[in-house]
């Protein structure tokens, strides 16, 4: 029976030209072999399975050859190839620093430097996990590292260049390996598959691939297990199954499931990968890379990040379609979040499942479809109740703020709609006035109770057809232009009267602009500072604002510029100290009183 050789070591390359990944590693030291400008020591430094002890044993190969290629490769037909692909060269030395780290073996090791080689050029030395050594076995080689013989090369290997000193790393030249890509070892794998006989899709080869993480040594590792699990054909679910991976399905219908806003079918997807064996943060941690990977394919310039088959970046590309970029950059925050506090739940079931809720509550939101409320009279009374007190919709506050206003013939409409109600005695106002109170008063927020307003739906839409009917004649008329020009001291008094005024109607709106400073700038510009968006967002009390600075100056051509101030300009004075700052910035005379009367300050 022939003896089993695994992968790793059967297809351990023998020339540079098969070493899979570092070529620009292998290009330098094939040109430093043509050129004879080798280095005195070499350090490979980079993580494990990339190559370096590899491609160390083909540079101690080649410059010991004695009919090289023009192309700086060995020609594994004389004395010295055969003699190293048998092990049995006497000018290669291999040292594992891991089992032979005191300051005796090094010295072993320097007393054989000075035996020249019996046949070749050169002996060299290869120090395997060079960072093992100890300090004094480090102090003991940094002379012979320095100044060697001619005809001695020292070769370093290691996977933590951090832990070797820099006396030893200044006198060596050094070549960082990378890891290698998906698409390298995926070809490397299906070259190895063919040799062998092996028939393999596509798919499973990148999952190898992916889950090897740069590491070749690792994905012929698993290629060798994969085979042993599944034979001469190996498929993406035998792969899937034997490395215990989520699938790219189960991500792909929970995003469906999530875009279509079905928490039922989330949750029993969930529940079946809980039910083959799956951990909650494998999930959560493969879900955030699923929105990073339909990010990365909406734009075709970054496709090619996605470090998988090209069967699965064509899903990608589909699905990616149907998100858009604010959706994303939002479903990775949650997702991240919750990866990052899973340890800490106790419940980490609930823990997901509340994730999974969040990100469908935030498909709804961001796709603009509402929950629709049961009660039909609910929406009948607040239409009425947003018309009736003369609050417009956001579409007509739009529109009214790019013309100009006829404040008198607006100020004559009320006086009319005011005399008309008290005439009449409408019902539907006093009702609207009486819902209203009860609004302000918070008991709007409980939804499952319905609301006092019994007007008839079909009597409520004929009222708003004719109001509709009432603005639009009103945004036919022309309004003349009134420009009547004011200074900074009387936009500040205007400004000091609206929020007088304007107290009892908004508090938190007339707090927030009295303790702003209005600045007059060029076409009856107004600039003034917020502390966040949502007073810019607050249309109807700056449309209030507006109109009030309007009447009160002459001029309907103001236009007002609200300013989102930055975090360290809204600070707010908490402790006691910091009070006292302030108040010293505005009244100097307080520093003089706390000195005078000796006061201590908390903090």
């Amino acid at each position: 029976m022939q003896e089993y050789i695994v992968s790793a070591r059967k297809y351990r390359p023998s020339t540079f030209a098969q070493v899979v990944g570092q070529e620009s590693i292998t290009s330098t030291l094939k040109n430093s072999i043509i050129n004879n400008h080798l280095a005195q020591a070499f350090l490979f430094t980079g993580p494990r399975g990339v190559g370096k002890t590899t491609c160390a044993r083909i540079l101690a190969k080649t410059i010991n050859c004695l009919n090289p290629t023009p192309d700086g490769e060995p020609c594994n037909e004389c004395e010295s190839c055969k003699a190293f692909n048998e092990n049995a060269s006497f000018n290669i030395h291999e040292l594992d620093a891991a089992s032979n780290n005191s300051v005796d073996d090094i010295r072993n090791l320097v007393d054989q430097v000075r035996i020249p080689p019996q046949a070749g050029k050169y002996k060299v030395y290869i120090i395997d996990e060079v960072h093992m050594l100890s300090s004094q076995a480090f102090n003991a080689f940094l002379k012979t590292l320095e100044e060697p013989p001619s005809y001695a090369k020292f070769i370093l290997a290691t996977t933590e260049k951090q832990k070797i000193i820099p006396t030893i790393l200044s006198r060596c030249q050094i070549f960082d390996f990378k890891r290698i890509g998906v698409e390298d070892i995926a070809k490397h794998l299906a070259y190895v598959a063919r040799n062998e006989g092996v028939e393999a899709e596509e798919d499973a080869l990148h999952v190898i691939a992916e889950k090897s993480d740069g590491a070749l040594r690792d994905a012929l590792s698993t290629f060798d297990q994969i085979v042993s699990f599944s034979g001469n054909k190996i498929t993406y679910k035998d792969v899937i199954e034997n490395l215990n991976i989520l699938d790219y399905d189960y991500y792909f219908k929970v995003t469906d499931s999530i875009s279509k806003q079905d928490t039922a079918e989330a949750l029993l997807i969930f529940n079946e990968i809980m039910e083959h064996g799956f951990d909650g943060q494998e999930f959560i941690t493969g879900l955030t890379e699923h929105f990073r990977n339909l990010l990365v394919a909406q734009n075709p310039r970054t496709v090619r990040l996605l470090e998988i088959s090209k069967s699965v970046v064509k899903r990608y590309e589909m699905q990616a379609q149907q998100y858009s970029k604010d959706f994303l950059f939002k479903a990775l925050d949650i997702t991240n979040r919750f990866d990052l506090s899973y340890k800490t739940s106790n419940n980490k079931r609930l823990h997901v499942e509340i994730a999974i809720t969040q990100l469908i509550n935030l498909a709804q939101t961001v796709n603009g479809t509402p929950a629709k409320p049961e009660n039909p009279s609910y929406i009948a009374g607040t239409a009425i109740r947003k018309e009736e007190t003369g609050k417009a919709t956001a579409h007509e506050i739009k529109e009214e703020v790019k013309k100009p206003v006829n404040y008198a013939a607006k100020e004559q409409e009320e006086k009319n709609t005011q005399a008309e109600n008290q005439s009449t005695g409408s019902v539907a106002a006093e009702r609207v006035s009486t819902y209203s109170r009860k609004a302000n008063n918070s008991e709007r927020l409980n939804t499952n109770k319905k609301m006092p307003v019994n007007i008839s739906l079909k009597k409520t839409m004929e009222e708003l057809k004719k109001l509709k009917r009432e603005r639009e004649n009103q945004k036919n008329t022309e309004v003349p232009v009134v420009e009547t020009p004011f200074t900074q001291e009387q936009l500040e008094e205007a400004w000091k009267s609206f929020v007088v005024s304007y107290k009892q109607k908004s508090p938190s709106f007339s707090n927030t602009l009295e303790t702003s400073k209005p600045e007059l700038k060029e076409k009856f510009t107004i600039t003034f500072t917020v502390p966040n968006v949502l007073f810019v967002q607050d249309q109807l009390n700056m449309m209030a604002l507006k109109t009030f600075l309007a009447e009160k100056l002459q001029n309907n051509q103001i236009r007002l510029n609200p300013v989102v101030a930055k975090a360290d300009e809204i600070k707010t004075a908490y402790t006691d100290r910091e009070r006292f700052q302030k108040l010293q910035e505005d009244f100097p005379q307080i520093a003089y009183l706390k000195d005078k009367f000796r006061l201590e300050l908390g903090y």
